[in-house]
């Protein structure tokens, strides 16, 4: 496609900000929020821009990972207002899964082809400070193979705090107890006013940069995340992002970027309007606009921007593809946290269906690991399935809704006298 024709007919200003861009020059936070504000062809152009920055950085290969979500509890003593998971620990519906549980559910993921599990949960009031260490330590000692993709900036925070020590020595406990990567998640948006409106008592700015920069110093890589579309500004976002280039500038930890939309319908802060001028999630456009622009602005930094298709089904999740997506993400097996909210895109993607969906849109689908090594390309042709593909039957693997009415897995409360 010849993009120095369609220029002609674009504005100026977009124009020369997406030359810059096609010439891998650093696009500033005041050029990010005019790409952010573009309609008609200018809009098309952002996205044939990122979509060729695409190109260049990974080519043509669209990247997933097969995994399972592990939300151990639902039991935390924060109360955040985009949050429908979490329970207080007073309330009938808590559940806490044990160690042998966690083992069973990794163990059954890895015999399904799996290669990570993601271990993320609510932080209960009596949380002994050991408890993610020896999660850790169980599933290595089933599943020395497995990589462990665990415990947001928050958590960390929680399980030093509760261990009575710093931050630093907590990571180092973790990563010699098997945690491999991080989840960049508990981000929402770095703008420490609007952290303290919707969440307050959350994980500060400050912290959440510390724990990053504290992983990636001891070579513990992280994720990025931006959850957007409900009271936060363009200008919010576009900081965010650069606030994660300047972090990656300095740490290089940062393996992908994920992009989050708002799920409202049963999140306290939309379903109770708490906030005024509150919105119910982004727009396709701004979804649109929000990989684009951080394809563009993260050029060079980070390699890998991935959507989510929980958030945004399917047939959203592949156009994000040709908006300077790369990657699918992962399998899942269980969501809870995103269908607690109010997603109805599923809790499950068969590899086999993720690979349709590449080869529907003329790209190359393959499996990686959580560090972006690529394990197998597909060309299309490939009509072997793996174990998760053949799995018929989903309810094994259970549901949120189900999992907080099993009796022998309910919080008990231990801070009742």
């Amino acid at each position: 496609m010849n993009l120095e024709k369609l220029f002609e007919n674009a504005d100026p200003v977009i124009v020369k900000i997406l030359s810059d861009a096609l010439s891998e020059k650093e696009i500033s936070t005041k050029d990010g929020i005019e790409l952010y504000k573009t309609t008609g062809l200018d809009f098309h152009l952002v996205g044939l821009v990122a979509d060729e920055l695409r190109r260049r950085r990974v080519g043509n290969v669209v990247s997933y990972v097969v995994n399972r979500n592990i939300n151990f509890t639902n039991v935390c003593i924060k109360q955040c207002g985009f949050c429908a998971f979490s329970r207080d620990f007073r309330e009938e519906e808590g559940y806490f899964l044990p160690n042998e549980e966690i083992v069973r559910r990794a163990k059954e993921a890895y015999q399904l082809g799996a290669t990570e599990v993601c271990i993320q949960a609510g932080l209960p009031p009596d949380m002994e400070g050991g408890l993610y260490e020896s999660i850790c330590r169980d599933i290595k000692k089933e599943i020395p193979d497995i990589h462990i993709h665990g415990f947001s900036p928050e958590e960390i925070l929680y399980g030093a705090s509760r261990s009575g020590v710093s931050v630093e020595t907590f990571l180092r406990r973790i990563k010699d107890a098997g945690v491999d990567t991080l989840p960049g998640t508990s981000a929402e948006i770095l703008n420490q006013k609007l952290r303290d409106k919707i969440s307050p008592g959350r994980i500060s700015v400050g912290d959440w940069e510390r724990v990053i920069k504290g992983a990636h110093k001891i070579g513990i890589s992280t994720t990025s995340t931006m959850m957007f579309g409900y009271l936060e500004t363009i200008e919010d976002r576009v900081n965010h992002i650069a606030k994660l280039r300047d972090i990656q500038k300095e740490t290089g930890g940062f393996t992908e970027f994920v992009p989050l939309n708002f799920v409202p319908s049963e999140a306290p802060m939309y379903k109770h309007q708490l906030h005024e001028g509150i919105r119910a999630g982004a727009s396709g456009n701004d979804v649109l606009l929000t990989h684009a622009v951080a394809r563009i602005m993260l050029n060079n930094f980070i390699d890998n921007i991935q959507m989510s298709w929980v958030k945004e089904g399917q047939k959203i999740s592949q156009l994000l593809l040709m908006w300077g997506a790369n990657d699918f993400g992962g399998t899942l097996i269980n969501e809870s946290i995103s269908t607690s909210a109010g997603s109805d895109h599923g809790q499950l993607l068969r590899p086999k269906e993720i690979r349709r969906m590449v080869n529907e849109i003329g790209r190359i689908p393959a499996k990686r690991d959580t560090q972006y090594n690529i394990i197998k390309k597909f060309d299309g042709t490939d009509r072997d399935e793996e174990g998760l593909d053949k799995i018929t039957d989903t309810s094994r693997f259970g549901s949120y809704p189900e999992l907080i009415k099993i009796k022998k897995f309910n919080y008990k409360d231990t801070m009742k006298r």
